[in-house]
């Protein structure tokens, strides 16, 4: 009898321990997975964020009675940018997860922050604020109407052009 339950309890402990190691290896795998998607998303918003500074340098000669062009052209290119993404991974859906999130989380969510966020706060000093303090109420919403119906408008035709 005492043989047959040190044997029980052993068994027991090896059931245990394989768990064990079942839950490791697949805590290592989850955390694995999740630091690729981090990198492939910070490696994506590097190259987005780098481009969004190269156009705004290249358009910041390009202001009519402060409007910001160079925020407002990033913005749409961006939102069109994105709907042409969700609309080439929906329809290939073979296209890897990790690319995704580099494209859309990454590159996209650096490269055109079309958020509604993205009216009070800009790449250059507040743009939208500085409208409304200056007294630019029509310039500022215009800005912000057009931001949000364009980029809304350009998410669906980025898709639509794909499907």
């Amino acid at each position: 009898l005492i043989l047959f339950l040190k044997h029980i309890i052993c068994l027991v402990l090896i059931f245990v321990l394989i768990r064990i190691n079942f839950a490791k290896s697949y805590f290592n795998f989850v955390n694995t997975v999740m630091l690729k998607s981090i990198l492939f998303v910070g490696i994506g918003s590097f190259f987005g964020g780098a481009l969004r500074y190269a156009v705004s340098l290249l358009m910041k000669n390009l202001s009519y009675q402060g409007f910001p062009w160079a925020t407002f052209t990033v913005n749409l290119l961006g939102c069109f940018l994105l709907g042409l993404i969700f609309a080439l991974f929906g329809k290939y859906s073979s296209l890897n997860s990790t690319l995704c999130l580099l494209l859309t989380t990454g590159f996209c969510g650096a490269f055109s922050i079309v958020i509604l966020i993205t009216l009070f706060v800009s790449d250059k000093a507040n743009e939208s604020l500085q409208m409304l303090q200056t007294g630019n109420i029509v310039g500022f919403v215009t800005y912000s109407a057009l931001s949000i119906i364009l980029g809304i408008a350009l998410v669906a035709l980025g898709y639509f052009v794909v499907k």
